[in-house]
C-alpha cells in the first residue's frame, strides 16, 4: 500500500467527474486528445506491448491503447475513476499512487505519466514519480510524461476574457501563475492544484531521475489558442492540414513553450 496521500482537493475535484470527459467535450480537448495518440503511437516502441498508464484516471487512454492490442494496466489514487477503467476490455486498473509503483522493477515496456506530474507541486515529487516509471520500465522501453506549460493559465485567462468570462481566474492569479508556476484550487473554478512547468524543467527533472537527454513534443502547438479551432478540427480537409503542420513544428525548441501541453519522452537505458 502506498505511503503517500493525495491532497483533498484534488481527490475531490476528481470525484466530481468533471475531468471524464474533458478530451471528447470540446475542440480543444479533442485536438489535445488526437495530439496525444498521435505522438504515443509514433512513439512507443514497438506493437503488442505491457503499457502502465500512471494516474490514467477512467482510462480516456488506457481504452484507445487496449484497443490497438496493447496489454494495458492502468494505476490511480481515486478509487471511483479505478472502478471506471477496471471495466474497459483488456484493461487492469489498480488504486494507487505514481509516486510508490507496486510493481518489480522492468515489468513494462512502456510507461505513461499522462497526469501525474500536473499535481506533484513539490520538485523532490515530480522527480520520485519519474524515478518509479523509469524503475517500473524495461531497459529500450520508455517513459513518457505530460505536463502543462507554464504560461497556459495566462493563455486560459485571455480565452475566457475572449468569450466574456473569466472562470473566476483573475488577471492578477494567471500572471502570478505564470511567474511562479503552481496553481491553488482555490484561484479559479476549473481545475485544481496544478503546477505549471518550463519546458527545460521538465527535461532537468528528467535527467535527475537519471532519463537524460529527453526528447519533447509540444502537443497543440500554436493552433491550440484559435479561439475558432471547432470549425477547424471538426472539417476533415482542415483537420488533417492542422494535425500535419503540428508534426512539422512539434519538436521546434522556440515554440515548445507555446502549447498549452508538452509531451516528454525518454528511452530507458540499460543498467
Amino acid at each position: 500500500m502506498s505511503t503517500w496521500e493525495l491532497e483533498t482537493e484534488i481527490e475531490s475535484y476528481y470525484e466530481r467527474g468533471q475531468e471524464r470527459e474533458r478530451l471528447t467535450r470540446n475542440a480543444r480537448g479533442r485536438l489535445e486528445f488526437a495530439r496525444m495518440q498521435d505522438l504515443l503511437r509514433r512513439k512507443l516502441p514497438g506493437a503488442s506491448l505491457d503499457v502502465l498508464d500512471v494516474g490514467g484516471a477512467t482510462g480516456v487512454h488506457a481504452k484507445w491503447l487496449a484497443e490497438d492490442g496493447h496489454r494495458v494496466t492502468l494505476i490511480d489514487p481515486v478509487a471511483s475513476q479505478v472502478e471506471v477503467a477496471a471495466q474497459l476490455p483488456g484493461v487492469t486498473a489498480v488504486v494507487g499512487d505514481a509516486r510508490e509503483l507496486p510493481w518489480d522493477d522492468a515489468s513494462f515496456d512502456a510507461v505513461l505519466l499522462m497526469g501525474p506530474l500536473y499535481h506533484l507541486t513539490d520538485r523532490e515529487q515530480r522527480v520520485q514519480a519519474v524515478k518509479e516509471a523509469a524503475r517500473c520500465a524495461r531497459p529500450g522501453g520508455i517513459v513518457a510524461a505530460a505536463t502543462i506549460n507554464r504560461t497556459a493559465g495566462w493563455n486560459d485567462f485571455l480565452l475566457f476574457r475572449a468569450g466574456g468570462g473569466d472562470k473566476g481566474l483573475s488577471a492578477e492569479a494567471s500572471l502570478r501563475i505564470m511567474r511562479e508556476g503552481t496553481l491553488r484550487y482555490f484561484d479559479q473554478d476549473i481545475f485544481t492544484t496544478a503546477y505549471l512547468a518550463h519546458p527545460s524543467e521538465v527535461a532537468s527533472e528528467f535527467a535527475d531521475a537519471g532519463l537524460a537527454g529527453a526528447a519533447q513534443y509540444a502537443v497543440q502547438g500554436p493552433p491550440g489558442y484559435i479561439p475558432e479551432l471547432e470549425a477547424l478540427i471538426d472539417d476533415e480537409d482542415v483537420r488533417q492540414h492542422l494535425m500535419d503542420g503540428l508534426r512539422i513544428i512539434e519538436a521546434e525548441p522556440s515554440l515548445l513553450g507555446a502549447s498549452n501541453h508538452l509531451l516528454t519522452v525518454a528511452t530507458v537505458p540499460a543498467s
